[in-house]
């Protein structure tokens, strides 16, 4: 844990490596203290053809970080800010960046080999 879901206007695409980008996330979410199990960490990436919002330039990027409950909030502020910068810097040309934190629910369940 954490899951990185990354959504994103498939106009972007074209423009950026979006698997260099997802890497780099990891990167980052991966050297937070809160993670000490990398192999935990999943980072994907999902581009969206249809979409509308109110600017002209119509590219996004939106991150949702998926914690099991626990972390505090100045922990979560800590993980969106860092994960926020890094959009800013790796998708620049987007019109909108924007990234959330959620926890998962007590029902959430998990099997991996």
């Amino acid at each position: 844990m954490p899951h990185i879901i990354v959504e994103y206007a498939q106009n972007l695409a074209g423009e950026r490596d979006i698997q260099t980008m997802c890497e780099a996330i990891f990167d980052e979410i991966a050297s937070h203290p809160t993670f000490p199990d990398p192999s935990a960490i999943k980072v994907r990436a999902l581009p969206y053809q249809h979409h509308v919002q109110a600017l002209e330039n119509d590219r996004f990027v939106h991150a949702t970080i998926k914690l099991l409950p626990g972390r505090d909030e100045a922990t979560k502020k800590e993980l969106t800010g860092a994960l926020h910068a890094l959009l800013l810097k790796r998708l620049p040309e987007a019109a909108s960046h924007s990234v959330d934190i959620e926890d998962l629910s007590s029902a959430y369940v998990k099997s991996a080999r």
